[in-house]
């Protein structure tokens, strides 16, 4: 009989599935730009974690928001990026830094901060896709 080597939660599957052809298929910049939306969303549940006192949810969020932020800074290239590169690892730092505190103190407004300012970054990455796929 044929096994499948999907087998399981279906749900999980799907998301496999989906984060799999999203990476597969993007260009640099959406890679960065999908590093930035997982981070939004680690971040924000992690919050909502927090005030529903689910701490085995916050800690998976948080965990995974730090993971992205050391991907994003390990990504940097320092050669080509300049001084920009050398701002965005110190602002990877401070959010890391931000991100641990708030995770130790239970504080979701702070991880909500965080989320935000690095929503401004996240719209550049953007910008800067926009402009290349125009100027294609």
């Amino acid at each position: 009989m044929y096994a499948s080597p999907l087998r399981g939660d279906p749900a999980a599957i799907y998301r496999q599935v989906d984060v799999s052809s999203r990476v597969q298929s993007a260009s640099p910049h959406r890679l960065i730009q999908l590093l930035y939306e997982d981070l939004d969303v680690a971040l924000r549940q992690a919050a909502f974690a927090i005030e529903k006192k689910q701490f085995e949810i916050k800690s998976a969020r948080i965990t995974k928001a730090l993971a992205i932020l050391f991907a994003l800074e390990a990504g940097l290239d320092f050669t080509k990026g300049g001084d920009v590169a050398e701002t965005l690892s110190r602002l990877y730092r401070g959010a890391r830094s931000e991100v641990t505190g708030a995770g130790v103190s239970g504080d979701a407004e702070a991880l909500r901060v965080v989320a935000a300012n690095l929503a401004e970054i996240a719209a550049a990455w953007r910008q800067i896709e926009q402009q290349q796929r125009a100027a294609a």
